[in-house]
């Protein structure tokens, strides 16, 4: 195992409420990339995601869990970004593989160290169905993440909305891919979304226990889970506020997320991020 991989270490958060995370219903879709038709992109459109439940094969997922274990026991020395929980400081060099998975929380800015994930972000129906999803344009994959909740650790990430992280213009399309490397149940965290609220546009966000929308906003809102098998999938609009609970089950859930911009979209600076999405001026609290 190398040792020096140069990690990060996440100090820790609170727990969430639990009525932050009460699912009215699953989610539902189609089998296949190969089943989406002009029906499924215009559901896209009106309610901001499409489910696609058996988008990778088996042998697909198992290569690309195998890309990301290499990177998580040090295969590639000089890949830094690793995201680590803060009590596996000192004893991370005494970890097996196992240990070492649930001692992590996130990677990201991978696919250029390791060319079975590259093939999963650049697979081709994925590539041509968000190429359809952004109005036809041309993609870019601006960014890659892999997203881990250890059995019973795995933290909250909260409600929040993509495109207020990104620095694109709003109204720049955005389509966020969520894939499931395990079976993602609501017991261990899976994406519950809030569908046709992309359309309201942006939604002021507070650093509270990440940058998100105020808890207040989202308890007791009437969210839809998204369960999935392994190599299923979630597309999602930059604007649809979602989230992910607490992992309070014995199993382990590991995803890839890729967010996909057109490659001819323009850039803009934070403050005009800040303006649509941030507190500052507004005077608003959380």
């Amino acid at each position: 195992m190398s040792t020096t991989v140069d990690t990060h270490f996440d100090p820790g958060s609170e727990m969430h409420a639990p009525e932050l995370y009460q699912p009215a219903q699953l989610a539902s879709g189609v089998e296949t990339l190969a089943d989406i038709g002009p029906a499924e992109i215009a559901f896209y459109r009106e309610h901001g995601y499409l489910v696609v439940r058996r988008a990778f094969t088996p042998a697909e997922v198992q290569s690309a869990l195998e890309g990301l274990i290499a990177l998580i026991m040090g295969a590639r020395p000089d890949y830094t970004n690793l995201w680590f929980e803060a009590k596996a400081k000192d004893v991370l060099p005494t970890l097996n593989a196992e240990q070492r998975q649930d001692a992590i929380r996130k990677l990201a800015y991978f696919v250029e160290f390791d060319s079975r994930l590259k093939a999963l972000s650049h697979h081709i129906q994925l590539w041509a169905t968000v190429r359809r999803l952004l109005g036809d344009r041309e993609p870019f994959m601006f960014q890659d993440m892999a997203l881990i909740k250890p059995p019973r650790l795995g933290r909250e990430k909260p409600w929040h909305q993509d495109h207020a992280y990104f620095e694109y213009e709003l109204g720049t399309p955005v389509v966020g891919v969520w894939i499931a490397l395990d079976e993602a149940t609501v017991e261990n965290g899976c994406m519950q979304i809030l569908p046709g609220r992309h359309k309201e546009g942006p939604i002021i966000h507070f650093q509270r226990r990440d940058w998100q929308i105020c808890d207040n906003q989202m308890t007791g809102a009437r969210s839809v889970a998204v369960p999935l098998p392994p190599g299923g999938l979630l597309f999602f609009d930059g604007l649809l506020p979602h989230g992910t609970p607490h992992n309070s089950s014995p199993n382990r859930r590991r995803a890839l997320q890729f967010h996909y911009a057109p490659a001819d979209a323009v850039k803009a600076p934070p403050a005009e991020r800040l303006k649509h999405f941030g507190s500052e001026g507004k005077n608003v609290t959380c």
